[in-house]
């Protein structure tokens, strides 16, 4: 893959999947749309089951998991074949499982001690999260003179109606988000919406920096 999930299109859309057995088409779907990096959260009993289907069937896909807590999940999540690891925050422990894990990952962060603590130990890629309830692009922007090493993948608030303000900024590669899902379209297996709206998802700016 390539070097951070971060590269690979501008959003990474961020699944809830249910039933394993929606995994498979919704990531075609997906890929389809211009949406390789896919982010499976662990909120579900099906997560793994759903992280081992992608990564086995859909080689175009590049499947991560997300919601990632435990140095236990870590382990879970690699061995079903994730590829990158997503959290909401992160202690030392879960960073020292994802850093020994041989896959990208991306340790949550919402305020500014954090960032500099993740900078201190080596790391420049960052989940920005809850984004909209963190202070969004107006807290991102002042991050950027301080902390340029810093890039980030927002999410949480982010939509259609938002996304490009956030990738014109400088220091976001991309932001993650489910709008492409609706629970409508997931609940009726219409694959092809969710391939429509990933295609449109899949043209939005980033200024330039996202790919």
């Amino acid at each position: 893959m390539a070097s951070s999930p971060l590269d690979l299109a501008p959003v990474v859309p961020v699944v809830v999947i249910e039933d394993a057995s929606d995994a498979v088409p919704l990531a075609r779907a997906l890929v389809a749309g211009g949406l390789p990096s896919i982010e499976v959260t662990l909120r579900t009993p099906a997560a793994l089951d759903a992280i081992r289907a992608i990564a086995d069937t859909v080689p175009d896909a590049v499947v991560g998991a997300g919601t990632v807590i435990t140095p236990e999940q870590v382990s879970a999540c690699t061995a079903a074949g994730a590829r990158f690891l997503v959290s909401p925050g992160w202690t030392e422990a879960l960073l020292e499982a994802m850093r020994g894990s041989g896959v990208p990952f991306l340790p949550g962060v919402s305020t500014t001690s954090e960032v500099v603590a993740l900078l201190e130990r080596g790391v420049r890629e960052m989940k920005f999260f809850p984004a909209q309830a963190a202070g969004g692009t107006a807290y991102l922007k002042s991050l950027a003179g301080p902390l340029p090493q810093a890039r980030f993948c927002p999410t949480g608030g982010i939509g259609p109606a938002n996304a490009r303000e956030y990738l014109a900024l400088p220091n976001v590669r991309c932001v993650g988000g489910t709008w492409m899902l609706p629970a409508d379209a997931v609940a009726a297996r219409d694959w092809g919406r969710i391939e429509a709206l990933a295609r449109e998802a899949a043209g939005l700016s980033a200024g330039g920096t996202c790919r």
